[in-house]
């Protein structure tokens, strides 16, 4: 047995420890934004935080989150899945680390936009390295409804451990808590998450990632902005307009794209829809 052999044999050994690894640190980033919705009593309470700031601590996570994921899953096909998986958990482990410390409301908008940054490194590396990992289709499906699943239940989790944490400390716990989770992921994936890359056919998508982060910034402007102008006045139906165009022509260009970004057919999957429209609700 060859080198190359022995290595892909030791992979489809553990392949099942590598998902549970992958599930762990989706479900991270999944519950570290739905955790902070119990928190934000105790933030105004405390830090005497403006609700348009409490706005901005909840937002700025998806925000930013949204606008890199697509870039980031390129980055990660071209210099390394695992590289990118590890350096956004060690990334959104220190801005919750940093969070939990916070003293000003504009230290935890920045610490929340850093977390987004280190989410949009996780989430796609852990699908990427899940393709990767499950040649078999049978299992491959398998493998995506049960990452689908811990996406939901990241939601749920998330909510339930920051009410506890909340009853004994306060709004700090529930950023804290993240660190040694992250540890863990950390430490795990070192033994079980083989690396791998495309770095001939992992062409950067200039075009798609400007529609893309075009259409969404648009979209989170008019869903951010509506309540205080309007739902209907004319500055959040044109964002909305000038939203639905950008994400339009981006779907219309990955599907003609020799290298998409994204391949929007994997939405036909309905375990990978749900999953994906499951984090992007949280």
């Amino acid at each position: 047995m060859t080198d190359a052999e022995a290595r892909e044999a030791h992979i489809f050994r553990r392949r099942w420890w590598t998902l549970a690894v992958l599930c762990l640190s989706l479900m991270l980033i999944v519950a570290g934004n739905a955790s902070l919705n119990v928190a934000l009593p105790d933030i105004q309470r405390r830090l005497g935080s403006s609700p348009s700031s409490l706005q901005w601590i909840v937002d700025i996570y998806g925000l930013v989150f949204a606008g890199l994921l697509l870039p980031a899953g390129a980055l990660a096909d071209r210099f390394g899945r695992k590289t990118a998986l590890q350096g956004g958990l060690v990334l959104f482990s220190s801005a919750a680390l940093w969070a939990s410390f916070g003293s000003e409301t504009w230290q935890l908008i920045v610490a929340r936009a850093l977390m987004g940054v280190g989410a949009a490194f996780i989430m796609p590396g852990t699908l990427s390295i899940l393709s990767n990992v499950f040649h078999d289709p049978v299992e491959r499906r398998k493998a995506i409804s049960i990452w689908a699943g811990f996406a939901g239940l990241g939601g749920a989790l998330g909510t339930v451990l920051s009410g506890l944490l909340l009853e004994h400390y306060t709004w700090a716990s529930t950023f804290l808590v993240n660190v040694p989770i992250c540890i863990v992921a950390l430490v795990a994936g070192l033994w079980l998450v083989p690396n791998s890359s495309d770095p001939t056919e992992a062409v950067l998508d200039p075009r798609g990632a400007v529609l893309a982060v075009g259409g969404l910034a648009t979209l989170l402007f008019a869903i951010i902005e509506a309540p205080a102008r309007g739902w209907f006045s004319g500055q959040t139906l044109g964002a909305v307009v000038v939203s639905a165009a950008f994400l339009s022509t981006f779907v219309w260009w990955e599907l003609r794209c020799d290298h998409p970004m994204l391949d929007v057919r994997l939405f036909k999957n309905r375990s990978f829809a749900i999953g994906s429209s499951t984090i992007t609700l949280q």
